[in-house]
């Protein structure tokens, strides 16, 4: 069972909390232009094994190609079941679904069934926020960089999916 979702990261950040001495007002910086970047994913909450691509825009071709990575990943003898929202580009009659991926779509409105979600409020609290980005190649570094702080195995404690556990 794979997870996916996408995050739209850029200039307009997120702020966070941060520790400062009591009394005092820190400062974080608050960009106003308008440059992102998205960032799609797969996980598997099971192995920590993800899958990701960066794109200027998000749209069927994009989840076309994601869906092809992710189908060579697994090769001929693994099947993936591939839980997702119903976002426009997951519900285009365009979309081309590999025989070795089944699409299972969430529920409307139901994020905190994601895992991946998780995974992008971890990636915001612990690299992205509070940020200031020079232009689109920072951004997409920033994205790199805070995938690389990553590995599967917190990657497995991020995503760890109780009711799916209970399913195996």
């Amino acid at each position: 069972v794979w997870f996916e979702d996408e995050a739209r990261i850029g200039q307009q950040g997120t702020l966070t909390t941060v520790w400062a001495q009591r009394g005092s007002r820190p400062v974080a910086v608050k960009q106003t232009d308008y440059d992102w970047a998205y960032l799609a994913a797969v996980v598997c909450p099971a192995t920590g094994e993800a899958l990701g691509v960066i794109e200027r825009e998000m749209n069927t071709g994009v989840m076309d190609d994601l869906l092809a990575n992710l189908s060579r990943r697994l090769g001929r003898d693994r099947h993936a079941v591939l839980v997702w929202d119903n976002a426009g580009f997951h519900t285009s009659a365009r979309l081309e679904v590999p025989s070795n991926i089944t699409i299972l779509r969430l529920p409307p409105y139901s994020p905190e069934l994601n895992c991946v979600e998780r995974v992008w409020a971890w990636m915001r609290s612990h690299s992205l926020s509070n940020r200031a980005y020079a232009d689109h190649d920072a951004i997409v570094a920033a994205i790199g960089h805070a995938c690389d702080l990553l590995p599967p195995e917190r990657l497995r404690s991020i995503c760890r999916t109780a009711w799916l556990e209970r399913g195996n």
